[in-house]
């Protein structure tokens, strides 16, 4: 059997109940090929994850759109990993791009989320890449290197699932050396 095929969809911080159960409606009527060719993950906006899990269709898995480094204390607004376990929810996205610029989280902060949440049992899509600057100054591969290697340094395996794009042409395999520790 070939590769198996990832399908993801973040909804960000975006819908209504009401526009919720009509997404959720037509990804249900969807046609896709089997399990057994591509996993379908979706990720919508933390409130809805109850909902969405209880009229999404059961080929159709889930993903929370972050996770604490650390199981509860006083974090306002954060949800740990043991939270989405509890909620049966089996992935999480970490790393964001957004989360990196907008809530400066380090690569080393990311690194410690994908350890914890891989701890308590979740898939996790580290999201790695760079800014339209560091790409244009021609400083991806370092900085990608730099975000996938805190990641490996954390010293865990099971890491189902990080993608690398590059937007500005084919990647030559020197280049992609520091990348490659990840591929336990």
């Amino acid at each position: 059997m070939g590769r198996k095929f990832f399908v993801g969809g973040n909804w960000k911080c975006n819908g209504t109940i009401e526009e919720v159960k009509k997404i959720v409606t037509i990804l249900n009527e969807a046609e896709v090929p089997s399990e057994d060719v591509v996993e379908v993950v979706i990720s919508p906006p933390f409130v809805f994850l109850p909902i969405v899990k209880s009229l999404l269709r059961s080929d159709f898995l889930i993903a929370a759109q972050n996770c604490w480094v650390q199981n509860g204390g006083a974090f306002t607004g954060e949800v740990s990993a043991d939270m989405l376990v509890n909620l049966g929810i089996p992935w999480v996205i970490l790393g964001h791009s957004e989360r990196r610029l907008i809530l400066n989280e380090s690569n080393e902060f990311v690194g410690d989320k994908v350890a914890y949440a891989l701890s308590k049992g979740l898939k996790v899509i580290a999201c790695v890449g760079e800014t339209i600057e560091q790409r244009e100054s021609g400083s991806t591969m370092s900085v990608v290197a730099a975000q996938t290697n805190a990641i490996a340094d954390k010293h865990h395996t099971g890491l189902m699932l990080l993608l690398l794009t590059n937007r500005s042409g084919p990647l030559e395999p020197e280049r992609l050396q520091p990348l490659l520790r990840l591929r336990n």
